[in-house]
């Protein structure tokens, strides 16, 4: 089952997501309306909304109030994604020019400040103080992770460990809110939204696990983003870190010089390491470790067309080119 498959269980509720997005979008700031909705227009994978929608369908949800959160979800998302641009000074997200490349820094900061502050607005329109509790623990989760990330940038001697902290807080906590959301909407009792959670958790990790991989093994036509860009702002990914554990003396003094200074100029000599150490191999394995873990966390949920996607969409997160 590939990601259309997947999505077509849910086309229509995403379809309904999409014209929740289109309609709170909408600002009387004409600029807050171009750049939000530059964006959105970009596309991605919708993989946060999907979980919400999926982990709501497995729990047999049938209201209205998945299509808002997902919305929320995809909002939060977006303004990481218009900060995370500034931050890392991008140029290039999904094939096209990132927003601040586009309209500025100013512009793209504010206008993620104002999707941020109208995810709020949407979360308490549904009237429930878990949800909200879920989704304001998230984003100040996030929030820290990408301090730690940036704190880490040009640091050689991050350790697994710490590496994996930034990831799970900075991209897979989303993804943990997203599924666990779906949780709370289906009733699900204690042990099954924790593990919804759980799912979420792993799933995200795998899939920026993946997310490194492809800064080093991508085709940039496929990603949309600049091979090596981790590379160039000092981040010590997983592919790194291993080359500094296991490669030779000069592999490893190659990528710690290379993480110490940032920078494209030593990429073909680090990419060499990476292939030479099994680098990629490494992390893909690490990758397929959270995504198993991800399945056997969702275990104790009922049979369903919509658990058998979540297992799938768990595949996709280690499996996937782009």
């Amino acid at each position: 089952m590939d990601i259309p498959v997947i999505y077509s269980l849910i086309a229509d509720d995403m379809k309904a997501v999409d014209a929740v997005i289109r309609a709170r979008l909408h600002s009387d700031v004409v600029l807050v309306r171009q750049v939000a909705e530059y964006i959105v227009a970009g596309g991605g994978k919708r993989m946060r909304p999907a979980l919400v929608l999926l982990a709501a369908g497995a729990l047999g949800y049938q209201g209205r109030h998945h299509h808002e959160l997902a919305a929320v979800v995809e909002f939060i998302h977006t303004a990481t994604l218009l900060h995370d641009d500034v931050v890392d000074e991008s140029d290039l997200r999904r094939g096209r020019d990132t927003a601040n490349a586009l309209f500025g820094n100013a512009a793209s900061v504010l206008v993620g400040d104002f999707l941020y502050s109208r995810a709020f607005q949407m979360m308490v329109g549904v009237g429930s103080m878990r949800v909200m509790e879920v989704l304001a623990d998230a984003t100040n989760v996030i929030a820290e992770g990408e301090v730690m990330q940036l704190m880490n940038c040009h640091n050689a001697d991050i350790g697994i460990d710490e590496y994996l902290q930034v990831i799970r807080y900075k991209t897979a906590k989303l993804f943990q809110a997203a599924a666990r959301l779906g949780g709370i909407l289906g009733d699900a009792g204690p042990d099954l939204e924790e593990g919804l959670a759980r799912y979420g958790m792993h799933v995200g990790t795998a899939f920026q696990l993946i997310d490194d991989v492809l800064d080093y093994s991508g085709e940039e036509a496929e990603t949309g983003k600049h091979l090596g860009d981790d590379l160039a702002e000092g981040k010590p990914t997983l592919p790194l870190i291993h080359v500094l554990k296991h490669g030779s003396r000069e592999q490893a003094a190659c990528v710690r010089k290379a993480i110490e200074e940032g920078g494209h100029d030593s990429f073909a000599e680090v990419l060499a390491a990476v292939k030479a150490t099994g680098a990629l191999d490494a992390a893909c394995e690490h990758a397929r470790a959270e995504a198993m873990i991800a399945i056997d966390a969702i275990a104790q949920l009922p049979p369903s067309i919509y658990k058998n996607a979540l297992i799938e969409l768990s595949t996709f997160s280690v499996t996937r080119k782009s």
